[in-house]
């Protein structure tokens, strides 16, 4: 249960309303998820009015959806520190332990990001969008690891099975079974790194 003076501890006290409802969803989102969400509980959440958000969003889709393409920037920036602090050989493989990593860590976030299009025929407009994408960083990753620019439907083959490999591992990575594994290679992020591997798509991959 959550503590009931929470909006008392978060009050509102600057200009910047939209941010601060987002804020106040992605705090109810992990605390107690997506069900909990509504418009009257993120204006409590953030300590303004009940028909405050309805300055900036219409419904409960409307907000989701902005939380949605916040988390895709976070998972952006987040891919683009893991390749810039990677070695060479290694940056494919750590842009999958990135994202890997992002989904173990803001699990209600990282569904949003997925359930705001699973009613509609496309991925995430987010996802792919701008060159800054995280899916282009994979695709980026990949020519500069050797893939041919010109063969453009292997590229895009090959970067949607590298983004595909990555978002199984995200959804399974937390299953119990894996544990014995994960003690046997010293974590989970050698846990990850070893599973990449074994798929034959991150060349990067040191298997000694």
């Amino acid at each position: 249960m959550r503590d009931s003076h929470a909006a008392e501890a978060r009050p509102y006290h600057h200009g910047d309303l939209r941010r601060a409802l987002i804020d106040a969803a992605r705090r109810i989102l992990e605390a107690e998820g997506p069900s909990a969400l509504s418009l009257r509980a993120v204006a409590r959440e953030a300590g303004v009015s009940p028909a405050a958000p309805y300055h900036h969003f219409k419904d409960k889709a409307e907000l989701l959806d902005a939380v949605a393409a916040e988390g895709w920037e976070m998972l952006d920036a987040a891919m683009a520190r893991a390749k810039e602090q990677a070695e060479p050989r290694d940056k494919l493989t750590a842009l999958g332990i990135a994202y890997v990593c992002f989904a173990r860590e803001n699990p209600a976030l990282y569904r949003v990001m997925y359930d705001a299009a699973r009613d509609k025929e496309a991925l995430p407009e987010q996802m792919h969008a701008s060159e800054d994408s995280a899916f282009c960083k994979v695709r980026d990753t990949m020519i500069e690891q050797g893939a041919d620019p010109e063969s453009a439907v292997e590229l895009e083959l090959a970067t949607t099975a590298a983004w595909c490999a990555a978002h199984g591992l995200a959804e399974m990575a937390g299953f119990k079974q894996f544990e014995h594994l994960k003690e046997t290679l010293g974590g989970e992020v050698p846990f990850l790194r070893a599973v990449f591997g074994h798929m034959g798509l991150f060349p990067g991959v040191r298997r000694d």
